[in-house]
């Protein structure tokens, strides 16, 4: 079974909690233990000195005859809950307040340690802390001092002083609760919902949203999810309206070109008129063959597979050229151009024969939508290290509505369709992806009934380069 990353963090946050409690009970408790008896050996020990300071003028081994001195002492100890010895220098015992091991001899007894504990060579009954302190006078040792407390009191002023520590981890784990509370409605939650999201997405249901308001890294992912799952569900629509496309543009000719065949081959078309037929069959075949290679320039021209054959050329002599191609159809319209050129030639930067192309595209596309007798203006401008190249059609100009649609492959707006029937919709679709091969911008500007205006731009080639010979360059304005 799948653990879930809250149940992780909490089972993560709950092995912290009892290492760290067990840290303090262990460790603290030694270490407060430690302070605890540092601190009580101290204070006897000074009680101790002060004891062996106040007998040091009388005390000289002997207890005999100074029990006004020793009655104090029994409840001195008992008042301090401690038991209070006199040996003399060879270790017999000459004063207990407790009155039970007088005159007993304590042969280890050994003086210089500043304390220990135990039992005390084994006569006490108890384990207890141990002092001493010389008795002296005279430049001499009559005896010692030593004072006995018993350790049960120490581990119990020890765990006093454990019991507020424990109360503020205890606290301290209780406020932390919240980094769950918060970690659950912060991580948790919407990790959870980004998840169900991914599989829904895994599972097709791309209309699918993921639900999480939050202004952070969490509301970021989610946010992208949706864009990737709108994105893919557009992708997936495109594809079936690029299939719907293709085939009704490839259908229409195909119908034309089946049946004119079919009607010269059953004799219904007789055999004088078979050529005008044949004539219609070629032109329906060159239209399949132009969307063909409109498709396969598509394919070929995706921007992060796109070789560009970069080189500098003049842009003036690639836009006459190709405006010559046009003369025929321009004849039959009656359709000028006006060119509009800076200086004798203009210099750019790019793949001459895709830019060919680019302008080939935009002119095809200006002459198709051109009234009559109307002219195209084509004018090439340099602005810093940028050339702009302007084509503009006074012809039946864009809709609104259809300015950001005109991009997309197989558009054709309703009055292209009736205007072009051969046309194939991928003419702009290509001009495009090319511009932005060379990471650069195509701009349309269109008013419904006056004309429409491409404009894209190239980068300029360094200053001093000069075009091949074959580009003879073209003068200023036709």
């Amino acid at each position: 079974m799948r653990k879930s990353l809250y149940l992780k963090f909490m089972l993560g946050y709950l092995v912290f909690a009892v290492l760290s409690f067990l840290f303090i009970a262990i460790f603290s408790s030694r270490m407060t233990y430690r302070y605890c008896l540092e601190q009580e050996s101290q204070e006897l020990r000074a009680m101790a000195d002060r004891i062996a300071e106040s007998c040091r003028g009388f005390y000289t081994g002997s207890t005999e005859g100074y029990e006004d001195f020793f009655e104090p002492l029994a409840d001195l100890a008992l008042y301090s809950n401690t038991r209070i010895w006199f040996i003399d220098t060879g270790g017999t015992l000459a004063y207990d307040s407790a009155d039970r091991l007088t005159g007993e001899t304590i042969s280890a007894f050994d003086p210089s340690r500043t304390y220990r504990t135990g039992d005390f060579y084994g006569t006490l009954a108890e384990d207890c802390v141990s002092v001493s302190s010389a008795i002296t006078g005279n430049f001499s040792t009559y005896g010692y001092v030593v004072i006995h407390q018993p350790l049960s009191r120490i581990y119990q002023f020890s765990d006093g002083l454990q019991l507020p520590i424990y109360l503020t981890f205890t606290a301290v784990f209780a406020f932390s609760l919240v980094i769950l509370l918060i970690f659950r409605i912060c991580v948790a939650q919407p990790l959870k919902a980004i998840t169900k999201g991914a599989q829904e997405y895994a599972g097709g249901n791309l209309k699918f949203s993921v639900e999480v308001k939050a202004d952070d890294e969490m509301g970021y992912l989610a946010d992208t999810l949706n864009a990737m799952a709108h994105e893919l569900s557009n992708s997936e629509e495109y594809q079936k309206k690029f299939i719907a496309n293709v085939s009704h543009d490839f259908r229409s000719p195909l119908t034309s070109i089946k049946g004119y065949l079919e009607a010269m081959a059953d004799g219904v078309i007789p055999p004088e008129n078979q050529e005008k037929y044949l004539r219609i069959v070629i032109s329906e075949t060159e239209r399949l063959n132009k969307l063909t290679e409109g498709l396969l320039s598509l394919n070929s021209l995706e921007r992060n597979h796109m070789h560009l054959d970069k080189s500098a050329f003049d842009i003036n002599r690639i836009i006459k050229n190709t405006c010559e191609t046009f003369e025929g159809t321009c004849q039959q319209k009656g359709i000028t151009f006006d060119l509009t050129f800076p200086d004798f030639s203009v210099m750019v930067y790019a793949d001459m024969g895709k830019i060919q192309q680019v302008i080939y595209n935009l002119v095809d596309n200006a002459i198709k939508f051109s009234r009559e007798n109307s002219s195209i203006d084509i004018q090439v401008s340099v602005k810093n290290e940028k050339v702009f190249v302007s084509v503009k059609d006074h012809g039946i100009g864009i809709p609104k509505a259809n300015l950001k649609k005109i991009w997309t492959r197989f558009f054709k707006s309703d009055e292209s369709r009736g205007k072009d029937k051969r046309g194939t919709g991928l003419g702009l679709s290509i001009v495009k992806e090319i511009i932005q091969a060379h990471q650069e911008n195509i701009d349309v500007i269109s008013t419904e009934g006056a004309g429409t205006e491409f404009i894209f731009r190239l980068p300029k080639a360094p200053e001093g380069t000069t075009a091949p010979p074959t580009e003879a360059a073209g003068a200023g304005r036709e």
